[in-house]
């Protein structure tokens, strides 16, 4: 009984409030949405969320944020950007691609950060949750658009620069963070 109390509450309930409060940050870093010109997907900062609740919570509980997260959206309620289609729509607009892979890219970085916190391992868990990011998003907009190099316009070059700075952000948080919230997860 004592492995499961931390701080006094249960060790469930923390991994609940835990996952909660990731789809939470994913929702708010949603919100900041910037259009930008000859691309129907929006600048955001929710792929700096994804990587910092896939590192913070780990595989499964990162995962498990990420599916409430869209969960939540195809319900109609407002944790999308502010830009683009309502509800489920989402998922079959120029967006999909990347909401998809949310889950899938936590996980990985919750994987690849759980096996060493070190600044080398958090950089190449960013890396690796930002390509399968834009991996995703790429293969939606292939199939929208009829045409790999026109997604590559639309969904990656744009956002190279942006997601760079994003990666360094990622790995300056988890740094600071990882241990001590992992130890209470």
């Amino acid at each position: 009984m004592e492995q499961t109390l931390v701080l006094g509450k249960p060790l469930v309930t923390r991994r609940a409030v835990a996952v909660v409060l990731g789809t939470a940050l994913v929702a708010a870093a949603a919100q900041v949405a910037i259009p930008l010109p000859g691309t129907p997907v929006p600048l955001t900062l929710q792929p700096l969320a994804v990587l910092i609740v896939g590192g913070l919570l780990g595989p499964s509980l990162g995962a498990a944020s990420l599916v409430l997260y869209l969960a939540l959206g195809v319900a109609g309620l407002p944790v999308f950007t502010p830009v683009g289609l309502p509800g489920i729509a989402r998922l079959i607009g120029p967006t999909g691609g990347y909401l998809l892979a949310y889950p899938v890219a936590a996980s990985a970085v919750g994987l690849i950060a759980s096996r060493g916190a070190g600044i080398p391992r958090l950089a190449l868990a960013a890396l690796v949750g930002l390509v399968l990011i834009h991996l995703g998003g790429l293969a939606q907009l292939a199939i929208l658009t009829g045409n790999l190099s026109q997604a590559a316009r639309f969904g990656t070059l744009p956002f190279l620069v942006g997601d760079l700075v994003k990666l360094c952000f990622a790995v300056l948080v988890l740094s600071l963070t990882i241990r001590p919230v992992r130890a209470r997860l």
